[in-house]
């Protein structure tokens, strides 16, 4: 597991649910993060991409999972060459 990990919290459920973030990327000034669940320390769940919807005076950034199919498949495309042979997006 990488050291970077951000904590969320479920809006319906009010639990604290932890990411490890596993690359990152700035595509048209919007920066967006690829991350995965983390179940234990040695074990982390599906990857999901997450945009960040904030603006440059907030104090903690506001992310959402990228849902838009045309918009999640070129992101993938570029964190899949930043992440070279070992590691597939799809």
């Amino acid at each position: 597991m990488s050291d970077k990990v951000i904590m969320f919290t479920d809006n319906e459920t009010q639990e604290e649910v932890a990411f490890e973030v596993i690359e990152e990327t700035k595509v048209n000034n919007i920066s967006y993060l690829l991350v995965a669940e983390v179940i234990d320390e040695e074990e982390t769940g599906d990857a999901l991409i997450l945009k960040d919807m904030s603006n440059p005076e907030d104090a903690e950034a506001s992310y959402e999972i990228v849902s838009d199919d045309i918009e999640l498949q070129s992101i993938a495309k570029i964190f899949d060459e930043l992440l070279g042979d070992d590691t597939e997006i799809e």
